[in-house]
């Protein structure tokens, strides 16, 4: 039995000046997700997002890239779910993870912030932290003062191409978990290892 998600977003900052930082994460694999299933984004001023529509059999999925900046990401994910009447734990929102490594990604049901401002503002626009997480590890630069110049920086080529393949990983297992469910995607995704080239 699949797991129901009304909505898929994608956390980023807009602009070719954030497109290739690591704080992008979050649109990429919404952007890759699209290419594999030939979702074309538009914009929605109301909602101030790139928007989309997954149809398969009885899935029908709104998809989200917020064009508003990361910390206040909340606004057009709110707009959208209230819109449309999604209940937080059929959202699903992708986005960069300090605290795991290039190259992993991990679901999670619910929580805090745990520190990304993106996902606090989601929780303070919706009133809810009970939407599922997928978490796209990026590393640590080491200490809390580094951070912010190391998600508005790009890694570098070989960082780069382990997240980019754990991407394609993570973005397959949302197939996996419209279809099958929260266990199968969580057992592919979690026994997923990256492959060191070089």
């Amino acid at each position: 039995m699949g797991t129901s998600i009304k909505l898929l977003v994608g956390l980023g900052n807009p602009g070719p000046e954030y497109e290739k930082t690591r704080h992008n994460a979050g649109f990429w694999l919404v952007e890759d997700f699209c290419r594999r299933h030939g979702i074309t984004l538009s914009a929605d001023t109301k909602s101030k997002a790139l928007i989309g529509r997954y149809q398969r059999g009885a899935d029908d999925m709104r998809i989200m890239l917020p064009q508003n900046f990361m910390n206040r990401s909340g606004f057009s994910v709110a707009h959208i779910a209230n819109f449309y009447k999604i209940p937080a734990d059929e959202i699903l929102v992708a986005y960069d993870e300090l605290d795991l490594p290039p190259g992993v990604a991990k679901y999670k049901k619910s929580g805090g912030a745990g520190g990304h401002n993106g996902i606090k503002d989601i929780i303070a626009q919706i009133g809810s932290q009970d939407f599922m997480r997928l978490r796209i590890g990026i590393g640590h630069p080491g200490h809390k003062s580094k951070v912010t110049g190391f998600v508005l920086g790009k890694a570098p080529a070989a960082e780069q191409q382990l997240i980019d393949d754990c991407i394609d990983e993570a973005s397959r297992s949302i197939d996996t978990l419209m279809e099958q469910g929260w266990t199968e995607a969580l057992q592919r995704l979690h026994s997923y290892r990256p492959q060191h080239k070089g």
